[in-house]
């Protein structure tokens, strides 16, 4: 098996993902990734699709990871893993796509508007 890499995004974060078979090992920006993703629940969301596709410990990864939050960073690389692994076997797609880790989360901050404090919020009124 040669490298498989995929591309992953949420709000700013964009996580490019290289796959290639293995023992298991997983480095987010050449760290380990449990002194990366500290929580358990960022560790959890990367592992659900070996998890689902009963991969686990098969392949190593190599993550390069960039913008947003903690949380946006670990949904990225949850959605570029989803991604390679149906590269990799057509079949680990009706295990992914139900669980909803093939699609893209479109949800992005909101631009502010001029005129206005915030996106929606207006500066206060006064009537006098």
């Amino acid at each position: 098996m040669d490298t498989i890499h995929k591309i992953g995004r949420r709000k700013t974060a964009v996580a490019r993902v290289y796959m290639s078979e293995g023992s298991g090992k997983m480095t987010v920006n050449n760290k380990d990734v449990n002194d990366y993703f500290t929580t358990g629940t960022l560790q959890f969301k990367l592992n659900q699709p070996f998890v689902l596709t009963e991969n686990v410990a098969k392949f190593d990864i190599s993550v390069n990871v960039f913008g947003g939050g903690i949380t946006g960073q670990a949904e990225a690389i949850r959605l570029a893993i989803s991604r390679a692994l149906c590269e990799l076997d057509e079949e680990n797609r009706k295990m992914l796509k139900p669980e909803g880790l093939l699609t893209r989360d479109p949800r992005m901050v909101e631009r502010k508007k001029f005129g206005q404090k915030k996106a929606r919020k207006k500066f206060q009124f006064s009537k006098r």
